[in-house]
């Protein structure tokens, strides 16, 4: 075990990925000399050489059309989006094409896509680069949806997504990048659909995706503080979902918060209240209160920006409010 960090994590799970199978490769803008736009794929294709990395034109709905044909002939394509805003171009393919060939061919294809992308605001870089649109994926049938939040967990997902059969939307917080954290050298996989209890508590659940995380978990450390009990579940993947362990902690704790960086109309948790209401009601002494960015395109000067995405200060106002 030694510390690393969250790009250095992913860099390593692909060098042993593309080294281990001959069918992985790696295609996108920018991710071979210049090493990618945020430097995740830094030095892969001196190791491993352009045949593995592979430089492409600016055109995301021929990248990944071209991942599609390929994986279609049976090779692992792993693509990068150099932002998830850019993924809003290559849709069709994604969500007509990839996430339903192996259904409309009767389970005999097989679509090995993983589609990595940096999503997620906080840097400054304005409305066009700055979202968090996994709620889309996560609306269709097929596409799997992995939300990594830590350097650990980003290996093992990783390195399960590439394995998987399916198309995979993984999505990479730009903040996260530079965050470290005790990572295993060796390659492991952390199977998609199991969640994780990041911090056990017994007064109050707080379910939060990738960076969301991150705050969350401050959060819950400062109120400790006050004598309030967090406990902060961290779903890994929104597809497949973790359930089970969302449930038992809100039967455990009788009270739930979610949080999510992603727009508050059409979010991944207006679903994940939903099911919380169906399968938690006789459970619950509260309302389920959400924590979400604003309706507004995210702003590029810095003050606006964090007045629309959620502060650790809406989060605990929200945790006092069900509290309350």
């Amino acid at each position: 075990m030694r510390e690393i960090s969250y790009s250095e994590a992913i860099r390593e799970c692909l060098l042993q990925k593309m080294k281990e199978d001959e069918k992985v490769f790696m295609l996108g803008e920018d991710i071979g000399l210049y090493g990618g736009a945020f430097g995740v794929s830094q030095g892969l294709i001196s190791q491993l050489g352009s045949d593995k990395i592979m430089d492409t034109p600016i055109s995301e709905q021929g990248i990944v059309g071209v991942a599609i044909g390929a994986s279609l002939l049976g090779m692992r394509p792993i693509v990068e989006i150099m932002f998830s805003d850019f993924i809003m171009l290559p849709l069709e393919q994604i969500v007509n094409q990839a996430a339903k060939l192996r259904y409309m061919f009767g389970g005999k294809a097989k679509v090995p896509i993983v589609i990595r992308t940096p999503g997620g605001g906080g840097i400054g870089l304005a409305a066009q680069h700055s979202q968090s649109i996994e709620a889309l994926f996560f609306h269709f049938p097929g596409l799997k949806v992995v939300m990594p939040s830590s350097a650990h967990d980003v290996k093992g997902l990783l390195s399960s997504s590439i394995k998987d059969d399916n198309p995979v939307i993984f999505f990479e917080h730009k903040l996260l990048y530079n965050t470290k954290e005790n990572v295993p050298e060796e390659p492991y996989n952390i199977p998609l659909g199991k969640g994780d209890i990041k911090k056990k508590g017994s007064d109050i659940t707080v379910v939060a995706t990738s960076y969301m995380v991150t705050k969350a978990l401050r959060v819950a450390e400062r109120l400790s503080k006050d004598g309030i009990s967090v406990e902060v579940i961290d779903p890994r993947t929104i597809k497949p979902l973790d359930m089970d362990l969302i449930t038992d902690s809100v039967k455990k704790t009788n009270k739930v918060v979610l949080v999510e960086e992603a727009y508050y109309s059409g979010g991944f948790t207006c679903y994940l209240a939903s099911e919380i209401m169906k399968y938690c009601f006789d459970w619950l002494d509260g309302p389920v209160l959400r924590v979400t960015s604003l309706d507004c395109p995210i702003p590029y000067e810095h003050n606006l920006e964090n007045a629309v995405i959620p502060d650790e200060e809406r989060i605990e106002k929200g945790i006092r409010e069900v509290l309350s």
